[in-house]
């Protein structure tokens, strides 16, 4: 059985950066598709970004595109998320996400992931 542990949130000023690690045990990573998302207060848990197991692409949210940049690290059995130029309203918790078989075209649909983690906070404010 696949688990998934997000360590990196915590506190960052407006235009900041964070890393958030993603490791994963039981299982290699290597297999899967790891996503990562995020669900402010209030609001319905997105897609953040997506890194594919088969190939290795990677896939983004329009509203992180040039700011956030996923990479994995098959070895260390660790997906990381760099997250530039933080905003406030990029505060929320980020959990990660890992699927073996992607149906959407997006990559960052929460159904298509079948393991989750606990999630890290993240707050962006002065």
């Amino acid at each position: 059985q696949l688990q998934l542990v997000e360590s990196g949130g915590g506190l960052v000023q407006p235009g900041g950066s964070l890393i958030l690690s993603c490791l994963a045990s039981g299982s290699p990573l290597a297999l899967y598709s790891i996503g990562w998302f995020r669900q402010a207060p209030g609001k319905e848990r997105e897609g953040v970004s997506c890194v594919s197991g088969s190939d290795g692409r990677t896939y983004y949210a329009d509203s992180v595109k040039g700011r956030f940049t996923i990479s994995r690290d098959n070895a260390k059995n660790t997906v990381y998320l760099q997250m530039n130029s933080l905003k406030p309203e990029n505060t929320a918790v980020y959990y990660c996400a890992a699927s073996r078989y992607i149906y959407s075209s997006s990559h960052l649909t929460e159904y298509d992931y079948d393991y989750w983690g606990q999630g890290t906070q993240v707050t962006v404010s002065s």
